[in-house]
């Protein structure tokens, strides 16, 4: 039977109790496994793709960073440290707007609600798609002249970050308030962005041994960090003394290690036959399955194990926040099919407001851990199999933890299941497709000149193949342009493929 690990130093368990997973063949397993995450500390190639290391433990401790980039580690954060209170002294920005993507916006997006307080140095919002409508309901509300806009973008070429950007500028030229003073990026040194800000209040670099999905202690999310007032220190503390946890060798003492063998047992070696639902009961970790959602999901989820063999693996991550779960999908997950586990995570410190009586000698605390503990022994009952996580206290110093415990996670699962946890081809696949259908609207548009036309003609007049997807994206891209009146008319057909356009004046 699983068991449990906890160190009441850290305040934090990993109970394996209710998930069913058979622990022999654990320690065996994942020799190898801890072979392969030393030398990624000791600085190995780990993202063969690019050629890269793989160095986000290092930013917790700069000490094992070889060649020198301790010292760069230090350096950044300290300037992320003293830039935050030279903004501070001046008490001129009440919120920090930040325009990111992925990486650049999930880990400090949980780090920014799971540790808001209300006397925090500065409100934190985040722009971090390029939805004209979305940009439009956040910076529609602030009040520019107040706010301090972060940039982050590694490449400083990825398209929603840069339209993110442009509309921000735009806002702030409509306001008539000069952009660069207000403006900071944190981007690869030498980028294009790293060459856009050249004249702005500051700029930070981003490393490339630094994953975005692995970024969030690094300059990524100390610098909003640090500008919101969350204890930093203790941040970072709590991700080192977890990543000392999970550096053992020893399946027993390793808490990461439990947890990817249950992964590993529970989703069927990495072929998704159960999903991971994440169930934390806290409002404030709300976030944490979008977080975990890339970090786990774009990690594993690959068409090739390192052979370059055929496995299409995978991890679907997916969850809310308990007990609002109870009242929706729960019901599914305890009478429906066989196809997820569910991991709880559990805060025994109620969080400095404290509860009221609801009953006599009864608190709000007492029904949430209640709830959790009835809908836990509910799937059990029903053979369905859980993990349970457990903090002492919801704090920067467990986040931390919370943080390198799955970061270190999913670097051991992947090595259980033989995938390049470092890559994202799929990724970059989209990206390439994106590209191609935005280099259509200009041929359609071309194509309009001749005349009214369907879909299909239209890509026969400009001499591109009529495929039933490309015929697909041309219809959605000609009747977007018509709704918003960009010089695109539409009379509806009484089938899609019968619908005609021509150019409006």
């Amino acid at each position: 039977m699983a068991g449990q690990w906890r160190d009441l130093e850290l305040g934090f368990t990993v109970d394996l109790g209710f998930s069913g997973v058979n622990e022999a063949g654990a320690p065996t397993a994942l020799a190898p496994a801890f072979e392969a995450m030393a030398a990624i500390e000791r600085g190995a190639v780990a993202n063969v793709d690019e050629g890269r290391a793989v160095g986000h433990y290092w930013l917790r401790a700069p000490e094992l960073a070889p060649d020198g980039l301790g010292a760069d580690i230090v350096r950044v954060r300290e300037e992320c440290r003293a830039l935050a209170t030279a903004i501070h002294v001046e008490r001129r920005f009440r919120t920090l707007l930040v325009l990111g993507i992925g990486g650049s916006a999930l880990g400090p997006q949980l780090v920014a609600d799971a540790l808001s307080e209300p006397h925090d140095r500065m409100r934190v919002v985040f722009v971090d798609n390029t939805d004209p409508d979305g940009f439009a309901r956040i910076v529609g509300l602030l009040d520019l002249s107040e706010t301090l806009v972060l940039c982050i973008s590694k490449s400083g070429a990825t398209p929603e970050t840069r339209n993110a950007l442009v509309e921000t500028e735009a806002a702030f030229l409509r306001a008539e308030l000069p952009f660069e003073p207000q403006a900071i990026a944190i981007t690869g040194v030498g980028s294009v962005l790293w060459e856009r800000a050249a004249g702005w209040r500051a700029r930070l670099p981003m490393w490339d041994w630094v994953g975005g999905r692995t970024s969030v202690t690094s300059a990524v999310g100390l610098l909003p960090a640090f500008l919101q007032g969350v204890d930093v220190d203790a941040l970072l503390a709590g991700a080192a003394a977890m990543d000392a946890c999970t550096r053992r060798p020893d399946y027993a003492t390793n808490p990461a290690a439990r947890l990817a063998w249950a992964w590993h047992e529970l989703s069927g070696a990495g072929r998704n036959t159960r999903a991971m639902v994440l169930l934390p009961y806290r409002d404030r970790l709300v976030l944490l399955s979008r977080y975990l959602q890339q970090l786990v999901m774009e990690s594993v989820g690959k068409t090739l194990d390192r052979a370059g063999r055929p496995v299409h693996t995978g991890l679907t991550v997916y969850g809310n926040k308990g007990s609002t779960d109870q009242h929706a999908y729960v019901q599914q997950l305890r009478d429906g099919p066989d196809d997820h586990f569910v991991v709880f995570v559990a805060v025994q410190d109620d969080g400095w407001y404290g509860a009221s009586d609801v009953e006599p000698g009864v608190d709000s605390g007492d029904y949430l851990q209640g709830l959790f503990l009835g809908t836990r022994q509910a799937l059990h009952g029903a053979g369905h199999p859980s993990i349970t996580l457990t903090l002492s206290q919801l704090d920067a110093f467990r986040l931390g933890a919370v943080i390198a415990l799955h970061e270190r996670a999913v670097g051991l699962f992947a090595e259980l299941i033989n995938v390049n946890a470092y890559h994202q081809p799929g990724v970059e696949a989209g990206k390439k497709a994106a590209a191609q259908v935005l280099a259509l609207k200009p041929k359609l548009l071309a194509a309009l000149e001749a005349g009214e036309a369907t879909a299909g003609e239209l890509l026969e007049r400009a001499g591109m193949e009529d495929a039933a997807s490309t015929r697909a994206n041309a219809h959605a891209i000609l009747w977007r342009l018509a709704a918003n009146e960009r010089g695109v008319a539409v009379v509806p057909g009484d089938t899609a493929s019968a619908d005609r356009f021509s150019r409006r004046e």
